[in-house]
């Protein structure tokens, strides 16, 4: 989900591991040359989850990589497939009000751009909650930090034998 810390918790965990990271928006930015928000807005939201889907399935192949998903990647079945079938994964949950604590200030989101936060943020998180629930691992990250989430990863990815 977004605004859960995927980034900040993708690129601490990789340095501990020693691996490399990908964050898939800042991929997807960088080849693009542009930011998620115009893509969304000049080229469309099919547009931007075609590349996604295409730059997250070249990512997962790679070995030793921390990958960041957008939040709304792994609703996409190809992509959910692929994780499963070479990755452990994580969902980082926050619950919906500390989410939108997060958010209100941001203008980087295009799906909540122009909309009522609350309403918007508790619909998505319903929609995909399901789905999210479908990674191998769960971590509840409301009290958490960065480095504190880092470690329950780090255990539970030692732990899966990897």
């Amino acid at each position: 989900m977004m605004g859960v810390g995927k980034s900040t918790v993708g690129k601490n965990l990789a340095q501990k591991l020693s691996y490399n990271f990908v964050d898939i928006d800042r991929t997807i930015e960088s080849r693009e040359g542009s930011t998620i928000n115009l893509i969304f807005k000049n080229k469309s939201e099919s547009y931007f989850r075609k590349l996604e889907n295409e730059i997250s399935l070249e990512k997962l192949r790679k070995k030793n990589t921390v990958i960041s998903l957008g939040g709304g990647a792994f609703l996409n079945k190809s992509i959910r497939r692929e994780v499963k079938n070479t990755s452990v994964s994580f969902w980082l949950d926050v619950n919906v009000s500390e989410l939108i604590k997060r958010l209100k200030k941001t203008k980087k989101r295009p799906l909540l751009y122009n909309k009522n936060l609350n309403i918007t943020v508790n619909k998505i998180y319903l929609e995909r909650k399901k789905t999210y629930s479908e990674a191998d691992y769960r971590i509840k990250c409301n009290f958490l930090g960065p480095d504190k989430i880092v470690d329950k990863i780090l255990k539970l990815y030692e732990k899966s034998g990897n």
